[in-house]
């Protein structure tokens, strides 16, 4: 157990009660997989007070926690979530640009990674979900990425399904076991597959798993850092060679 993964299981501990003993919502920063882990492992810890997770549009991977829930508080607060669309001020000269582009040139504005969700590309735009505390300061700063020159505007909001695509895959394997899946996925080794397990880089629902030998249930959403996310969508059918016919959506 990492000094790091105590310290954001400290902080997430401290929300929830807040939140619990003075009957106010609560938000932490956006989370990573690894700390979207560190919060399953506390659950049974701060099983008094419920919590919903939110990234800014469904689909996200980092994601912020929301202790507090309307049917215990008697209102609605919504979480504290911008989208910010990046856009190139010409097309015409404009780079292809990529996350890494686009989150060093935020980095480098003294921005903390804690206060950015995901970074969707789509052609030629970027679209960032942002705690709404730095918009102003992210709109007014951020003008370059690369050497493209950008400008940002804040949108109302993404409509579902339209950022976060997926391709439906039919996949054979031998068993569900969760190494089997992913190095079919991914076009990996079944080696190599196991070697992600033993670099902790493989989350279930965003809880990190470290057994290869795990199933993954129906519907349940599967992210290899490093590699992509898939929504492991379950048994389909034996094939004539006694094999498994699964089915997955993988983000594209």
């Amino acid at each position: 157990m990492t000094d790091d993964t105590e310290l954001i299981k400290k902080r997430l501990t401290e929300l929830a009660r807040r939140s619990y003993n003075s009957g106010i919502y609560t938000f932490s920063d956006f989370l990573s997989l690894s700390e979207q882990s560190a919060l399953q492992e506390i659950r049974s810890d701060i099983s008094f007070v419920k919590y919903t997770l939110f990234g800014g549009v469904g689909g996200a991977e980092r994601v912020m926690v929301r202790f507090g829930e309307e049917g215990e508080l008697g209102y609605e607060l919504p979480f504290p979530i911008v989208t910010a669309k990046v856009h190139p001020v010409s097309e015409k000269f404009a780079e292809q640009l990529t996350h890494r582009d686009y989150l060093g040139a935020i980095l480098n504005l003294g921005i903390e990674r804690s206060v950015v969700g995901d970074i969707v590309i789509r052609g030629c735009d970027a679209f960032v979900f942002i705690k709404d505390s730095i918009s102003e300061y992210f709109i007014k700063e951020l003008t370059r990425v690369r050497h493209t020159d950008v400008k940002v505007t804040l949108i109302d909001g993404v409509p579902e399904g339209e950022l976060y695509k997926t391709e439906s895959k039919r996949i054979q394997l031998s068993s569900e076991r969760l190494d089997a899946t992913v190095a079919k996925v991914f076009n990996l080794s079944r080696e190599d597959a196991q070697r992600l397990f033993l670099k902790r880089l493989v989350f279930a629902s965003g809880k990190e798993i470290s057994s290869c030998s795990y199933t993954p249930k129906p519907d349940e959403i599967i992210s290899v850092r490093g590699h992509g996310r898939f929504i492991y969508r379950g048994f389909e059918s034996n094939t004539k060679r006694g094999r498994l016919n699964v089915l997955v959506d993988v983000y594209v």
